[in-house]
């Protein structure tokens, strides 16, 4: 996380969860965004695969391969229930559902080439409504920073991870 800017920095939560952060600020100084939440656009049946994977993988000791593949052939049928914005839906979700893990970190996420990249949206249509809220899990920080409203979303996306923040981001003066 400390630099340089635009590079992945992914982290292992609670021992079992990824988590994509991008770097934000000059090398040296730690700073950086958690992608709490993607909506699928594409890739959806890739995206439900890798999350089976991934729940397989992280939660059951060492199997048959034949055993293995019941596993995932399970999770992923559950899986296809799951509505297709809420497949990535969190911040470990979206390091499921691409398939993200410690490795990636140091990953350019604006190079072209880079196997994990961030892209700009489409230029048509209306500019989204941002939603500005508290941040979640860092009540311990105590209030002065907890309650800063860093979480920013599309406001009202079904993409976004609970609880949605639902204060409109003032504009910019």
């Amino acid at each position: 996380m400390y630099g340089p800017p635009g590079i992945a920095y992914v982290y292992l939560v609670y021992g079992m969860h990824d988590c994509l952060n991008i770097v934000t600020e000059p090398a040296g100084r730690p700073a950086a965004l958690l992608v709490r939440a993607v909506e699928p656009l594409e890739g959806i049946e890739e995206m439900r695969a890798s999350r089976a994977e991934r729940a397989v993988s992280r939660r059951r000791a060492a199997v048959e391969p034949a055993i293995r593949a019941a596993l995932v052939a399970a999770a992923l049928g559950r899986l296809r229930s799951e509505p297709t914005e809420r497949l990535a839906s969190g911040p470990a979700l979206v390091a499921a559902a691409f398939g993200l893990d410690r490795s990636l970190t140091g990953t350019d996420l604006f190079d072209p080439a880079s196997p994990i990249r961030v892209e700009p949206r489409p230029r048509s249509g209306p500019e989204p409504s941002v939603a500005a809220g508290p941040r979640v899990g860092v009540a311990y920080a105590g209030p002065d920073w907890a309650d800063r409203p860093w979480r920013l979303s599309i406001a009202g996306h079904p993409s976004v991870s609970r609880p949605r923040p639902e204060r409109s981001r003032p504009e910019p003066a």
